[in-house]
């Protein structure tokens, strides 16, 4: 009798994707269109949670008026500057990443993509990787009522699959990723692809922390249910 395989639920940016930096830079970008002086390694602490929660946070601590207007007008600014870095082919997979997925599928053990971006980001990305949507369940920031650190997308994706999200394991690169694995009870792989430290991971309730896909996938056996 084979033993339940659990399932692989994966964050997109930082985690099998390495733009995390882009999305920094297109941050940054649609902050000086508004006027809005802020280094960029404060927006790089602050990436991998959700987009809305992102500005909101951002704009308090720059103590800049916050309007529906004005967040509406940072999200499309970003999407658009992401979205020349990723045509110029400044976004690929992280080393590693399309070759775990595919061991994964091979193996038959189900994965999903939960990231706090929206389509229209996420859709680079998703490119870049060679990811059907229409065969891998995909869940965004457009799907879901809260993005991470709500657990919500993560929970969602082992819906999708017909999974219990405490036999799921969240695969990311930020503590917003292992906070929401937390809250939806899960367990937390992180990766240091997206600069985040194994400490600060660890911290945030990582179970085991690789330094990117190839190096789970080096130790996959270490995480991977076996029959």
């Amino acid at each position: 009798m084979s033993r339940q395989k659990h399932a692989f639920l994966f964050d997109l940016d930082g985690t099998l994707v390495d733009s995390v930096y882009q999305h920094v830079l297109a941050w940054k970008e649609s902050l000086d269109m508004e006027g809005i002086d802020l280094s960029v390694w404060r927006i790089h602490r602050k990436i991998g949670m959700s987009g809305g929660l992102f500005t909101d946070i951002l704009l308090r601590e720059t103590q800049t008026e916050i309007t529906p207007d004005r967040i509406d007008r940072l999200r499309r600014n970003h999407a658009a500057a992401y979205g020349r870095l990723a045509e110029a082919g400044a976004v690929k997979p992280l080393p590693g990443a399309v070759e775990l997925l595919k061991w994964l599928t091979d193996a038959k053990i189900p994965w999903a993509i939960a990231t706090s971006g929206r389509m229209e980001t996420a859709a680079h990305n998703i490119a870049a990787l060679g990811v059907d949507p229409d065969k891998v369940p995909v869940v965004t920031r457009d799907q879901v009522r809260h993005a991470k650190p709500d657990p919500d997308l993560f929970v969602t994706a082992a819906e999708r699959l017909g999974t219990d999200i405490r036999d799921a394991m969240v695969i990311g690169d930020a503590i917003w990723d292992m906070l929401a694995a937390q809250r939806a009870r899960a367990l937390g792989i992180g990766l240091l692809s997206g600069g985040y430290g194994e400490n600060e991971l660890e911290r945030a309730g990582a179970y085991r922390v690789f330094e990117d896909p190839a190096d789970l996938l080096r130790h996959i056996d270490e995480v991977a249910a076996r029959s």
